[in-house]
């Protein structure tokens, strides 16, 4: 399950302005590489929508079907928020809807009888 925890205006390449919804997957325990200890965190990913500002402030806290996974891209820089430092990344967090999820595990285990 994901659910629509906030919204955002962007702008397309053409100027228009539009909205993205940022969607939230469920809680995740991971372990810290440097301490060793778990913390608790969970994926995000933005989808653009045909929403208005209202529309989108009434969709937030919809939950729905499908997960946040990881994607491999193109690098790109990105700065971290908080301390401004400027980062190279090779993937993004997309959303993936539960038809997606049961074709890649059919793909998956008919992989394994192969």
């Amino acid at each position: 399950m994901v659910t629509v925890v906030e919204f955002k205006e962007r702008q397309s390449g053409d100027g228009e302005k539009f909205y993205v919804l940022i969607l939230q997957g469920g809680i995740e325990m991971v372990k810290s590489k440097e301490t060793g200890r778990f913390y608790a965190t969970a994926k995000r990913a933005s989808v653009p929508s045909t929403f208005d500002e209202n529309t989108c402030k009434t969709l937030i806290g919809t939950t729905f079907p499908g997960s946040i996974k990881r994607e491999e891209c193109e690098e790109y820089e990105y700065t971290i928020v908080d301390t401004g430092e400027v980062i190279n990344l090779k993937h993004r967090w997309v959303y993936v809807d539960n038809v997606e999820e049961v074709a890649e595990k059919v793909i998956i285990d008919a992989a394994a009888v192969i």
